[in-house]
């Protein structure tokens, strides 16, 4: 079974980027986005169908990091500077997030 796995993960991930790279004719920094976007993807069912507590933490951690990546894509693409301030806030706010997350998980409480 979980060669099955790995083997379905491995031709979805060839066809994307496949598809994103050979395929599809847009801008070097839009095949970065989808990249990215598609990642979070992955991330957000690794955070919905995590089989632990611990898992899902990670997740969220690395999804924070996705987005932090995304909004500075964003910001070289639109040339706005507001992404690059919205990804310092997400950084700080994921940053908070795992901390919070680590001490429940540790069964302490937040003012512990």
């Amino acid at each position: 079974m979980k060669i099955l796995k790995w083997t379905l993960g491995l031709i979805i991930f060839a066809a994307f980027f496949y598809f994103n790279f050979f395929i599809y004719e847009g801008d070097l920094m839009l095949k970065f986005i989808n990249v990215i976007l598609f990642s979070s993807l992955l991330v957000l069912i690794r955070v919905i169908i995590g089989p632990t507590a611990a898992d899902r933490i990670v997740a969220v951690d690395i999804l924070g990091v996705l987005i932090i990546g995304l909004t500075a894509l964003l910001s070289l693409y639109y040339d706005e500077s507001f992404f690059i301030d919205v990804g310092l806030i997400w950084a700080l706010l994921s940053l908070i997030a795992t901390l919070a997350f680590s001490k429940i998980l540790e069964g302490r409480q937040l003012d512990d």
